[in-house]
């Protein structure tokens, strides 16, 4: 996908009168050739030498000149960016595109063509560009990379342009500049079953029967296009007009994913948090539920819903799997944590039962905020959580074995709540802790305990 901006190079605003811009623009030649001009017209006329003054007229006209056919090409040159793509995961790279057309009837000098880049993208790119013909143009195109997530502003586009003899150099800036979206990265998960699955319907469809026998037909008036086959005749001799029964409703199967976005949650910054795995996380669950034909909507401790594209908050519903996900990636780029203390906002907004499945990914839990994720379990179908603690991400990989007492404790109460509940080591692979994940439920479901009754989808 890529996203295109245009825009005519605009006067500085803030200078006023051309003589100043072309006077500040002069280089050390220019204005080294002006003071050399000025002092000979002053030695021409003390020491009368008309010779000598016609050498320093020519002198100091030389840049001013120069400076003034710059300054009058102001309005002449166009350009334009293109991002490929314009989305891109975290550690990936994109590619950015410049065009300069030359719009006057005059050809350009040399051009030094620059663009803001935040640093995070990388060095600020410069390229040089030789003399553009009237009506000519130039492309060049330079690569922008981030481990780090978020919205990045690429402009506005810079132009740098001098006279043939390096007299005045002048700055012109473009007005458009574009957005580079930096979102997280997704890893594919296993098609495990989940209970949020209706049988012999699909993937992520159940079936909301409107009738279950001929006595309780609920009914409706006939539409233009509705088939003849499905009249009810009975009902429309009583209330004499053409009646139709309905048909079975489809509908989606429904998850929440929770992002608990608290900051005294996790512990440590960067590419490597604890945070930015349970972002990954969520964006990646998101995805795999999209694509299995679930609605999907993303909560967050604050309790807010991103994106509130649907009238219950759901997206998908309605929307080609890729828009929504692609939605939900935006949001996911630019969330940052919360200063939030606790799960409470995200409990109300979750209604008994009717959630389906609910996948969280929770930071480092106390003892009153286990409990309140612990009551979550009762207002889904099913419920799934990954837990960050600060004491087991902050070890290292081959430390992670080592039992610690508060992640441990969250999990207990996880677990017997009907939470399948799994802890998250540092530097640990999304998708093992998602078979992990099933693997539990499964051992549960043998042992006729609690757990994802109905499966993983």
């Amino acid at each position: 996908m890529t996203h295109a901006g245009a825009a005519h190079a605009e006067d500085d605003r803030g200078e006023r009168g051309g003589v100043r811009v072309a006077l500040a623009g002069l280089t050390t030649r220019g204005r080294s050739f002006l003071a050399a001009g000025i002092a000979a017209a002053l030695c021409a006329y003390v020491l009368g030498q008309p010779d000598l003054l016609r050498v320093g007229l020519l002198l100091a006209a030389l840049p001013l000149l120069c400076a003034t056919v710059l300054h009058r090409t102001r309005y002449r040159v166009a350009g334009s960016r293109r991002l490929s793509p314009a989305r891109v995961p975290a550690g990936s790279e994109a590619r950015v595109h410049l065009r300069v057309d030359n719009v006057s009837r005059l050809p350009t000098g040399l051009l030094m063509l620059q663009d803001r880049v935040p640093y995070v993208l990388g060095p600020r790119p410069r390229f040089v560009l030789d003399r553009v013909e009237p009506g000519g143009r130039r492309e060049v195109s330079y690569r922008v990379r981030s481990d780090l997530r978020g919205r990045y502003p690429l402009g506005p586009l810079q132009l740098r342009l001098t006279d043939p003899f390096g007299m005045c150099e002048l700055t012109r800036s473009f007005s458009a500049y574009d957005n580079l979206t930096v979102v997280p990265r997704v890893e594919p998960l296993a098609p495990v079953r989940l209970s949020g699955e209706a049988k012999g319907y699909g993937d992520g469809r159940q079936r909301s029967l409107a009738l279950a026998g001929e006595d309780d037909v609920i009914p409706r008036g006939y539409r233009h296009g509705d088939d003849l086959r499905r009249v009810h005749w009975r009902s429309t001799a009583r209330y004499g007009e053409l009646m139709v029964r309905r048909e079975e409703q489809p509908q989606r199967a429904r998850c929440t994913v929770l992002l608990d976005t608290r900051e005294l949650a996790y512990r440590g910054a960067g590419p490597d948090s604890a945070f930015e795995w349970a972002v990954s996380g969520a964006a990646s669950v998101l995805v795999h539920m999209l694509e299995r034909g679930f609605s999907v909507r993303l909560l967050t401790d604050t309790g807010s819903l991103v994106p509130g594209e649907a009238s219950d908050g759901f997206a998908g519903t309605g929307q080609e799997p890729a828009d929504a996900a692609g939605l939900m990636m935006d949001a996911l780029a630019v969330i940052d944590h919360s200063d939030g203390a606790g799960l409470s906002r995200a409990y109300d907004v979750l209604r008994g039962g009717k959630e389906g499945l609910l996948v969280a990914f929770l930071g480092g839990l106390d003892e009153v905020q286990a409990a309140v994720a612990a009551k979550m379990c009762r207002r889904s179908g099913a419920a799934v959580a990954f837990v960050l603690s600060g004491e087991t991400w902050s070890r290292e990989p081959a430390d992670a074995s080592v039992p610690s007492d508060p992640a441990e404790e969250s999990l207990r109460l996880l677990r017997e709540a009907g939470w399948t509940a799994v802890g998250v080591p540092r530097g640990a692979a999304l998708d093992e802790v998602w078979r992990r994940a099933d693997h539990e439920r499964t051992a549960i479901g043998a042992a006729g305990g609690t757990g994802l009754g109905g499966g993983w989808s």
